[in-house]
């Protein structure tokens, strides 16, 4: 007879702990921030001074990049999503996500408009708006 895997509660509790998967809108909001960060201000360009993230350079990689960086997007929206927001905020962000997927697309030129069009960072603010007037408890004040 096979041998049935069973996963131990306690183990993942330690494991979502560890990983900071809590449901509490401050566990949310830090996740979401650090995607957002590797997502579009991984590092600076030198001589501009401009961040680039991992949406950018998936970009150079034809197709599947931009699936990769629209389901990394799209992670974002979902966690939007738990949080209850309005059907009206996810599908903004969902077109956000959408626009760059698309604007990805175009062959060769498409890391430029992504340059511009930080979808990530618009989620962001979008999802820190939500957090801000929902749940103050958690709110961060940046200087």
């Amino acid at each position: 007879m096979p041998r049935q895997a069973r996963i131990d509660p306690e183990l993942f509790d330690r494991f979502a702990t560890a990983a900071n998967l809590s449901r509490d809108p401050a566990a949310v909001r830090a996740r979401v921030e650090g995607m957002e960060r590797v997502l579009e201000r991984l590092v600076v360009i030198p001589g501009i001074n401009r961040p680039i993230g991992l949406d950018v350079l998936l970009d150079f990689v034809p197709v599947a990049g931009d699936v990769v960086a629209a389901l990394l997007g799209g992670w974002i929206v979902w966690e939007a999503r738990n949080l209850g927001m309005s059907r009206f905020q996810i599908a903004r962000m969902m077109g956000n996500v959408g626009l760059d997927f698309a604007l990805g697309l175009i062959p060769f030129v498409g890391a430029i408009p992504d340059f511009f069009f930080r979808s990530n960072t618009r989620n962001l603010r979008i999802i820190k708006r939500h957090l801000d007037k929902h749940h103050p408890a958690g709110a961060v004040v940046t200087g």
